[in-house]
C-alpha cells in the first residue's frame, strides 16, 4: 500500500496537494504504510477507546480502526512536531473519498446509511468526507483551523463541487436528542436537488419536535464542534438520522458546496495555483 499511497499523495511534479504549517503542526495527506497505520491508531483511540464504539475482534487486537475503505482513499493528518516525529505526534485526520475510489470500492461510504444518488449524479466534482478525529491532547481552535485549512487545499487543489458525509450526534437514543435533530431539520436541510435521505430500514425522523418547543440557541450552543464548522460554511443536513449502534452515535447527512471552503483561503491557494499554472477559480463556478 505504501506505493499507491505515496502516489496518490503528490501531485505532478512532486508538490503535495496539502502542506500546511501552523507553528508546530504539520497538515498534509498520509504518504506512507506508517502512516496510515498512525492514523488508524488514532481513530480506534478515539473511536473505541474514547467514545465506546464495538470493536471487532481484529480491530481490538491490533488496536486499529480499518476498513476495506481505507487502501483507496487519501488521508489528512495533522502532525504536531512538538509532541515528536514519530506515530505519536498525530493528532488529527480525515478520510477523503473521491469519485475514482468509490467506482474501485463499488460505492461511497455513507451509501451504507443513505441514498446519495442526487449528490453522485451532480455533473461536478464532489467528495465524501468521513472518519474525522482529533487527539484529545489537541481539541483546540488552532488543531481545528489547520486542519480545515488542509480541507481547503485539498478542495482546491482537486476542484471539488461538493462535499458530503456523515456526522455524529452522541448517544443511540433520538428522544434524547430530539431539540437537536429537530432543529437541524427545521432550520439546515438541504436543497431538493441535492437532498441525501435516510435508507427507508434505517430512516429516524428528524423533525421530532414542533419549532419554538426547545430553546434553539442552547442548542446551537452544543453541537458538535465538527457540525458547527459545517453549518458555518453554508452546510446543510439530509433528510432522516441513522443510529450507529457500533460507533454509539446518531448520524446525520450532511452536504456542503465547496465555493465557501475556499473563498477564505481563496487568495493563499490562487497563488499557489497560478505558480502551477492553474485556473480555476472557485468563486466564479456558479454555486
Amino acid at each position: 500500500m505504501t506505493d499507491a499511497v505515496a502516489v496518490k499523495a503528490s501531485a505532478p511534479g512532486g508538490t503535495r496537494p496539502v502542506d500546511i504549517r501552523s507553528g508546530s503542526v504539520e497538515v498534509r495527506l498520509a504518504e506512507t504504510d506508517v502512516d496510515i497505520d498512525a492514523v488508524q491508531a488514532l481513530r480506534y483511540r478515539v473511536f473505541y477507546e474514547e467514545m465506546g464504539a464495538k470493536p471487532s475482534p481484529e480491530m481490538a487486537r491490533r488496536r486499529r480502526d480499518f476498513d476495506e475503505f481505507d487502501a483507496h482513499c487519501d488521508h489528512l493528518i495533522a502532525i504536531d512536531h512538538a509532541l515528536g516525529d514519530g506515530p505519536e505526534a498525530v493528532i488529527g485526520t480525515y478520510r477523503y473519498i473521491r469519485r475514482p475510489a468509490a467506482k474501485i470500492l463499488g460505492r461511497f461510504y455513507s451509501e451504507a446509511e443513505y441514498d446519495v444518488s442526487k449528490i453522485i449524479a451532480y455533473p461536478g466534482e464532489i467528495l465524501e468526507l468521513g472518519r474525522s478525529c482529533v487527539d484529545a491532547r489537541a481539541r483546540n481552535h488552532a488543531t481545528l483551523q489547520a486542519m480545515w485549512r488542509g480541507n481547503a487545499a485539498y478542495v482546491f487543489h482537486y476542484k471539488i463541487d461538493i462535499m458530503f458525509g456523515c456526522a455524529s450526534l452522541p448517544g443511540t437514543d433520538p428522544d434524547a436528542l430530539a431539540p437537536t435533530l429537530s432543529y437541524l431539520y427545521q432550520s439546515h436541510l438541504a436543497e431538493p436537488e441535492l437532498r441525501p435521505r435516510a435508507l427507508a430500514d434505517r430512516f429516524v425522523e428528524m423533525n421530532r419536535l414542533p419549532p419554538g418547543s426547545y430553546d434553539q440557541a442552547k442548542v446551537e450552543a452544543e453541537l458538535p464542534p465538527l457540525i458547527k464548522g459545517y453549518l458555518r460554511l453554508g452546510g446543510c443536513v439530509g433528510d432522516g438520522a441513522v443510529i450507529d449502534y457500533q460507533f454509539n452515535t446518531t448520524d446525520i447527512s450532511v452536504v456542503v458546496k465547496c465555493a465557501a471552503v475556499t473563498a477564505k483561503y481563496y487568495r493563499h491557494y490562487e497563488r499557489r495555483a497560478k505558480n502551477a499554472g492553474v485556473t480555476w477559480n472557485p468563486i466564479d463556478k456558479g454555486q
